[in-house]
């Protein structure tokens, strides 16, 4: 059958999507509730830089936040955010004004789609039950669910939206094989067909998760590594040499998906009378890597006998990883709230987060590279390639004789470090 389909939610997920979609199924449908969003796509900005502004101008897609634009079509596929809030709780706020949406405007045997992260069950269970109220169809006669996680890993264009196997699901083999379809138009990498909705719903969870206790146990490992006096990316290279020697590494952890989404598993587990253990310890463990690496900054300076307070202490990078705009549960925020509880006020800079947003939502001013000199420690807390392409004479001359390098994801060789610079990693 043709097919009309409309993307609701145009974020890192959302736009990428409904682009994909909109090369197969022309005037495929991409709303966003965010006016100012939508504008700077019709301008071809695209601020979380997943999508080149050629590829927009050349897209068929039709962008809009009216929602009377969503009625008429067939598919609905819902990629809003699933974050958590301050009790760190999954907060589904923005799924039920989603739900509400796809309710105002859905008809007769069309097909919702939820790629947002959440735990087993909120598709059939939450969702599903808030489009009926709203649309007064019955489900699952009048209209269908489907679950397609996405896997998406923002700032990386080697394992982009085609090229990763995606996981379809339905609530039943009809509805299944049409979510199958629908998707394998636009996935090189073919699709996998789960055996429910649930099941695709834990799948993507515990991908997320379990990177997460990965990289906790490197983080935990380096904590200890600290106290021996060893460096950890020197154990990692010797251990590493074993072929089955898993290759992640210590660092903070943040973004919209790894650092959240073990909270959704672990509040439905706690929901159904099973408290994690492991889980939440590795939570635990990179939830408190900012203030870690900040108390290493004030020990480092005891040590050289410099003053703490009123340290100058520089920040390079404030996104939550490399190369890429999103503050979102960035942990840098928690090492330079940390290094304020030490009358320090760090110097703060980043080339690609948006200033306003650092400012408006985080307090913080993103200064220019020029301000960052004579410094007492420098942090190089997010290795943009912009820090690190050239010449990166340009870092060390930003810290006075006798400060300190500290290097977070050890994206600098110490052999390379000036005699008269220290230098430390996690």
């Amino acid at each position: 059958m043709s097919e009309r389909i409309a993307v609701i939610g145009l974020g890192y997920v959302g736009l990428p999507v409904a682009v994909a979609f909109g090369k197969v199924f022309p005037g495929t449908i991409a709303f966003d509730i965010s006016e100012c969003r939508i504008n700077e796509l019709r301008d071809g900005v695209d601020r979380t830089g997943e999508v080149d502004t050629t590829a927009l101008k050349e897209s068929s897609i039709v962008l809009t936040a009216d929602r009377e634009m969503l009625k008429g079509a067939t598919v609905f596929i819902v990629a809003v955010p699933t974050p958590i809030d301050i009790n760190r709780a999954p907060d589904l706020a923005p799924l039920k004004l989603a739900s509400e949406l796809v309710g105002e405007a859905i008809s007769r045997s069309a097909v919702v789609i939820f790629e947002s992260t959440v735990y087993p069950g909120v598709t059939e269970d939450f969702c599903g039950p808030i489009i009926e109220r709203i649309s007064g169809l019955r489900h699952p006669h009048d209209f269908a669910l489907g679950y397609s996680p996405e896997r998406a890993n923002p700032g990386d264009r080697e394992h982009s939206l085609q090229r990763i196997v995606k996981v379809v699901s339905g609530e039943n083999s009809e509805t299944l094989e049409r979510v199958a379809g629908i998707y394998g138009r636009i996935i090189d990498a073919g699709v996998y067909r789960a055996q429910s909705i649930k099941v695709a719903e834990a799948a993507k969870v515990i991908e997320n998760t379990q990177r997460d206790l990965n990289i906790a146990l490197m983080n935990e490992l380096a904590m200890i590594f600290e106290r021996l006096g060893i460096r950890t990316q020197d154990v990692l290279d010797a251990a590493s040499t074993k072929w089955n020697f898993l290759p992640f590494k210590p660092g903070f952890v943040g973004g919209h998906c790894i650092g959240v989404d073990p909270y959704y598993l672990t509040a439905k587990a706690e929901a159904e009378g099973y408290h994690p253990q492991i889980i939440l310890a590795g939570r635990r463990i990179n939830d408190g890597m900012g203030a870690f690496v900040a108390q290493q900054v004030v020990k480092q300076l005891i040590r050289s006998d410099m003053p703490v307070k009123g340290a100058s202490i520089g920040i390079l990078g404030l996104t939550f990883k490399e190369d890429v705009p999103d503050l979102r549960n960035s942990r840098v925020f928690d090492m330079v709230r940390e290094l304020r509880q030490f009358g320090i006020v760090p110097k703060v800079h980043d080339p690609l987060a948006d200033a306003e947003t650092a400012r408006r939502d985080h307090g913080e001013t993103i200064l220019p590279l020029e301000e960052m000199n004579d410094l007492q420690a420098l942090v190089l807390a997010v290795p943009h390639k912009d820090y690190l392409e050239g010449e990166k004479s340009r870092i060390f001359q930003m810290i006075r004789p006798g400060g300190t390098l500290f290097d977070i994801k050890s994206a600098i060789k110490p052999d390379e470090i000036p005699d008269n610079i220290k230098y430390w990693s996690l």
